[in-house]
Order: C-alpha cells, then structure tokens, then sequence
C-alpha cells in the first residue's frame, strides 16, 4: 500500500526535547516516517497502511495530546484561536505571579525593607507563585516523569522545588523563621559564599521569568505565522454564481468546476476560473507580491483570493478547494515550515540528551562542592544555577522559528519555499541555468523590427499587414494586430480573408490584394522579390532568431516586419544579479542557436545551449553537476520538469505548468527573474539566521553551564538568561519579517565566499 501524509495537532509540547520525545515515539512505529515540529505544534507524518487513531495513540503513550486538523469553518465573532486562549491564560499567570513576586524580591533584596518577621510575608506571597504560578512546569514535570521522561520542564520545577523546599526547611527547621533575621542580594555568588540566605525570591522570580519567557516566545511565534494566517484568510467567504441567468450568493465550498461567478468591482476572486466576458484590472499583490494590478480581459486565467480593481468580470471556475493556487501555496508554506534541516537535526539529538545530562551535571556540582568541604548552601546554590540555566528550548526553536518568519515573508513577496533542506543548497549554487522561452523571455510572440520599402511609411505597411493577419489567431499574426493598434493605426477590415497553413495569409483589403507571410512564400507563390536591402534585413533579423513576415499589397513588396519572443525588461538586471550573488548564468532552450545567442546577449549571458530537447536540458544539468558545480535551474514548461527535478535547486516560474512547479524548490509566483534573485537572497539569509540562532544556543550552554556549576552564578540571573536565550532566538528570527526586495538598479549583495569557475 502506498504511503500517504497524515498532519497532527499537539498539544502540551512545552519545549524541544517534548517534540524530540514525540517524533522518536511515532517513529517506532512500522512503516511510520514522521516529523515532529515544536514552534508550529505539528507532526506531519508519512504513514503506509496506518490508522490515524494508531498515530494518536502512540503520541497520547508518550503523555501528549494529539488530533487531525479540524476542518476549515466559517468565521463567526465566536471563533477564538486556541492560541489566543493560550496566551490569555499564561498572561493572566504572568501578571498575578508578577505581583506577588514583586515585593518577595524587594523584601529578599533590600535589607532596608526586612522588618521583623518579614520573612513569613514572604514565604505567604511566594507560595501562590511556586504552586500555582509553576503548575503548568510541575504538571508537565510529573507527566514526563510517569513515561520516564525529563524535559525542560523538569529542570524547571526541580529548580523551583528544590529553592522553595529548602526555604521551607530553613524557615521551620533551620532558624532562619527567627525575628531579626536579614538577608543580603549578590548578582554572582561566590564559592566560599551561600550563608544561612532563604531561596523564596529565588522560587519566585525564576517562576516569574520563565512564565515571561514563555509569553514572549508564544507571542513570538504567534507574529511569526502571522503570513500563513494572512495566506488562509486571504480566499473569499462566498461567490455570486449565476444560475439560470439569476444571481445567487453561495459559499465559495459549494462551487464546482464548470460553474460561472459574477465578480464585481472591489470583490475577491472566489476561486481559480477564466474570464468569459469583461474586461479589468486584478491586485495579486498578496499572491505576487507586485504592487501594480494585471489587465485582464476575456480568456485571461484569473487566481482566487485576488481582487478586482476595475469592471465586472464573468468568470468560468475551472479549479476549486484544493486543487486551487492558493491551496497550493498553503501546502508548500506548511511543507517549509514543518520541514527540518539538517542542521536541526543535530540540535534535535542534541537536546533529547540535554536534560538528563543537565540533571547528572547539577548532581555532580552539588556533591562536587560538598566533597570540596563547600557549605551545604553553596552545593545547593550552584546545583540549582546549573538546573535552571540550562535550555535546550533555544534550541528547538532555532531553525522552525527561522523557517515561519523566511517562509512568510516570501509569500508575502511571491516566493514560496518547499522545505529548510532548499535553504542548504542555496549557499552552495555556483551556477544558474535558465531556460528562454517565458523564463528570460516574455513567452509571448512582440513586433521587434518594422521594415518598409522605399517610398511606404511605418504605419501604411502596419496597416496593411494588420488588416489581412486580423483574421488569424496565430501568435505571429496577433502580435502584428497588437503593434498596430499600440501605434494607432488605422486597420481598414478585410473584405477576404483567406489562410495557407504554414505560408501565409491573404485577402482584400480596401479593393486591393494583401498577402503576409513567409518571405519566400510571398517571392515563390507571388512572384513579389524584395529589394537587395530589405532582403539582407530579412536574413539578418532570421539570423537572430525572429520570425520575419514579408507584406505585399497588389503586387508591390510593402516591406517586412520582424515578430519575436522578446525579452522581459528586467531579465539583464537579473543575470547581473546573479553573477553579484556568486552564480555563473547559463542559457538552455531548444530554440536555434541564433536565436539563443541574440537573447543571451541582450542579456548579458556567456554561455549558451541552444537546440536542446527535454532529454538534453537533463543532460546539460547533469553534466554541469558532473564537472562539480552547485547547480540552480529556473523554467517553467513541462519540458524543463526533468530538469527542475535534477538540479540541486529547482525554481519554478509562477506563471508556468504544474508539472514545472511540482518538481521544483522553489517557486516565484510573478515569474519575474529579479524575484528569482530576492529568493535566493531570501534563502541565504533564513538560513544564516537558523545558522547564528543554533551556534547561540549552543555557545550559550557551552559557556553558562560551567559557571553555574562553579557557583558562580546566581539562580535568578541563571533564570533570567535562560529565559532571555529562547526569546533572542525568537526575536532574531524575527528581523527576516524586514527583508525587503532589492529596487530596480541596485546591486545586490555578493555571496560570502569567493566566486567559482565559470563551467565549460
């Protein structure tokens, strides 16, 4: 049986080493590949013949919570984000441990304020806080510990537990209840210090900075998902489907393919369709990321979740649910943001070892000092610090917090990445391969050249090729009807219209004969000969790949206009971006070799493949792979799939097949290759950040957890650092939310490493 991709929700994942836990838990079972994601609170898993209730099983033994998606409702003023729920509840035991644990450390702290018996108010205020306050650290805690299981959560409560139990046993047993009793704060301890000091400001506030910790973190990665939300709320709510020439209003859940809509202007488009009558402007700027709105008009292919800016549009739906762009878009964000990078995966098997280890090292720093002849305060001072400042929780949060906030904002910008394995290769691509037709060229057939014979003016010879070709619908013909009124020539219609597959067309116009078509065509049929001049323009504009159209009317060569597929404006800014970026740019397209190096010299490329089949675009990728380059490939035919599929990085064209955008890694949804250029831009900085996120984490535990052990360290700044390492994680994840496309003209950033050899 095939395998099939079954998604989770958890629930009462607290840190890292919980989802490590659970990923390792579904992973046991047979046939099960799953993938735990700790910042989106998912697990995506490929399963073969299992049954999600199985799935939800094993993650329930592992002591969490686990269900399939809810599906999609509509939204009501009831609705409320579970996530939302959350935050209010951590906010609401913030702000009341907060004020209790205010004045505990201000009694503690401050000699000034320790009037006698202070220390009784204190052990009041502090145990609402270390109970309750704590609870969600002590229940996770115990939780874990009936699977024989330790995570963050235990260090935590150990931490708290141990500092609030020894101040019981100080407080009841140890004299430090007596009137008269002070105490003194010290930022960093020291070996030889500890005295007879309660630890109630230390249960309290180590309570208070974790839970201010997780606030800030929830709240973090609520703002990082923001894009995915914008994504999901982006499709329309409901549709005017006309039925029976009436107008009914229908959620858009309820269209089929087939159905026709009526969009009026300032409403969204309900789902994927082709317009069938009418003319506007459609805003896809939250798709495309272009700011300017497209024209559409009868027969253009319309995206739903875009808006109509200008006239009523009537609209054929041709795609619906899931098949839809949007649900696509949806499915490459949540595939990129559960994904896991290699990187990842270390500080994955790293952290699933973290919390044992921290628990054996504070053991051995307690009895460390003790056989030092240290007092029992100090052992205890010191074991407490190594609990509590150590965190594998920036480490979990390293790469999926990096990923929410890159993948976002790509598609805000009309980049969506597949997966952080994409991100690898992107520092590495040396070389970039692009195809012509509708990736460096508009793929749309434009009038390049205008050439008339003696004595015939621009428009006159327009005219009268537009007037005869205004009856085709072949690409060379519309791009010459299309010049013509660009130029507002006057285009007499045709009286006849008479067409010769292959050759040319012919037919009266205004009482005389017109005939347009291959030069040789019009030379051997007719009998008309172009002038020496005109026909050294004909092979050289032939030469260079166009397709030249020769006009005659009643048996006088008019001229001969030059129609080709013509480069989009911004491709030579592109190629020179690419080249900024330490790439080298190859041309591939089946095209003529004349034709190839036309364009290629438009746009600045050096090296050229031209003529190539489907079978040889793989080929050329292959062997450039072969020589030891990183390779990219951007196209966006079915014929460029292969390809797409075999280079290291794929990069699909957003206006291109589907074929091309499932093999790639990446898709631009605008088609633009200066897009191309911010996405791997894009790239390179999201991974940069998981990269300075993890060595951070790491560089922290490495450095904190000595000192701690050392003693060194107070508990309340080992609990303030702690708690400050996850949401620097967090918040450096965050400034990717300021990427911003670089503006036509401007150079882009080269690559940090040195540029590699041009290939063969």
């Amino acid at each position: 049986m095939s395998a099939v991709d079954v998604e989770l929700d958890i629930t009462g994942m607290t840190c890292a080493s919980c989802a490590t836990r659970i990923e390792r838990k579904l992973n046991k079972l047979p046939g099960v590949e799953a993938t735990v994601n700790y910042a989106t609170e998912k697990a995506r898993v490929r399963a073969a013949d299992v049954d999600p209730a199985t799935l939800i099983a094993a993650v329930e033994s592992a002591g969490y919570h686990a269900a399939l998606p809810a599906p999609p409702q509509s939204e009501s003023a009831d609705d409320r984000d579970p996530a939302d729920a959350n935050l209010v509840s951590l906010r609401q035991r913030l702000l009341i441990s907060t004020a209790l644990a205010v004045p505990v450390a201000l009694l503690s702290m401050v000699p000034a304020l320790q009037f006698t018996s202070w220390q009784w108010l204190a052990l009041t205020l502090t145990a609402p806080v270390a109970v309750w306050g704590a609870w969600p650290f002590h229940r996770a805690a115990a939780v874990n510990a009936r699977h024989g299981a330790a995570t963050m959560d235990t260090l935590i409560s150990v931490g708290v537990i141990a500092a609030f139990g020894w101040s019981l046993y100080a407080l009841f047993f140890g004299g430090a209840g007596m009137p008269g009793m002070t105490m003194t704060f010290r930022l960093f301890g020291t070996p030889t210090g500890g005295g007879e000091e309660l630890y109630l400001e230390v249960a309290a506030l180590v309570t208070v900075f974790i839970l201010a910790g997780r606030y800030a973190e929830a709240r973090a990665r609520k703002s990082s998902s923001e894009a995915l939300r914008a994504l999901l709320e982006l499709g329309a709510k409901d549709a005017v489907k006309i039925v029976a020439g009436a107008e009914q209003r229908v959620p858009v859940a309820q269209l089929v393919v087939g159905d026709v809509v009526l969009v009026r202007p300032g409403e969204k488009i309900p789902s994927d369709g082709l317009v069938i009558d009418g003319s506007s402007a459609i805003d896809a700027g939250m798709l495309t990321g272009e700011s300017t709105p497209v024209e559409v008009a009868v027969g253009s292919r319309v995206v739903g979740g875009t808006v109509n800016v200008g006239g009523r549009l009537t609209v054929e739906i041709t795609r619906v649910g899931a098949d839809t762009e949007l649900a696509r878009m949806r499915r490459l964000m949540e595939e990129a943001q559960t994904g896991k990078a290699e990187v990842q995966r270390l500080a994955d098997r790293v952290s699933a070892v973290f919390v044992p280890v921290v628990i054996v090292l504070a053991i051995a720093a307690f009895a460390g000092w003790l056989i030092a002849g240290a007092s029992l305060e100090v052992a205890f001072t010191a074991a407490v610090a190594t609990l509590i400042i150590a965190c594998p929780c920036a480490l979990g949060l390293a790469t999926p917090t990096a990923l929410l906030v890159g993948t976002g904002r790509g598609s805000q910008l009309g980049i969506l990445i597949r997966g952080p394995q994409v991100l690898e290769q992107t520092r590495k691509v040396d070389t970039i391969v692009l195809d012509k037709t509708g990736t460096v060229t508009t793929g749309t057939m434009a009038v390049t050249a205008v050439h008339p014979a003696a004595g015939v003016t621009r428009g006159e010879l327009l005219a009268a090729a537009a007037a005869v070709e205004s009856g085709s619908e072949h690409p060379v013909a519309r791009a010459i009807v299309d010049e013509a009124v660009a130029e507002t020539v006057a285009v007499a219609p045709a009286e006849t219209f008479d067409s010769h597959a292959g050759s040319g067309v012919q037919g009266i116009v205004a009482g005389s004969l017109v005939v347009a078509g291959r030069p040789s065509w019009v030379q051997d049929q007719w009998g008309i000969h172009a002038t020496p001049q005109l026909q050294r323009d004909a092979d050289a504009l032939a030469a260079e790949g166009a397709t030249v159209v020769a006009v005659a009317r009643d048996g006088e060569h008019l001229g001969i206009i030059a129609v080709a597929d013509t480069v989009k404006p911004t491709s030579a800014e592109a190629v020179a971006r690419f080249r900024a970026l330490g790439m080298t740019p190859v041309l591939l397209t089946g095209d003529n070799e004349g034709a190839a190096r036309h364009i290629a010299a438009q746009v600045g490329i050096d090296h050229v493949h031209a003529a190539v089949t489907p079978a040889g675009k793989l080929e050329v990728v292959r062997r450039l792979q072969e020589d030891g380059h990183v390779v990219a490939m951007a196209g966006d035919g079915v014929n460029d799939a292969a390809a797409l599929a075999a280079a290291d990085l794929g990069l699909a064209m957003g206006g291109g097949t589907d074929a091309a955008i499932a093999a790639s890694d990446i898709t631009v949804v605008s088609g633009d290759l200066l897009v191309v250029a911010d996405a791997i831009r894009l790239a390179r900085r999201t991974l940069g950040t998981i990269k300075g996120n993890l060595f951070w984490a790491f560089a922290y535990n490495v450095a904190a957890i000595p000192v701690a052990m050392a003693g060194l360290l107070n508990p309340l700044v080992a609990a303030a650092a702690m708690a400050l390492s996850s949401v620097f994680v967090v918040t450096n994840s965050l400034r990717l939310r300021g990427f911003r496309p670089l503006p036509a003209g401007a150079s882009a950033v080269a690559a940090d490493r040195p540029r590699i050899a041009a290939p063969a």
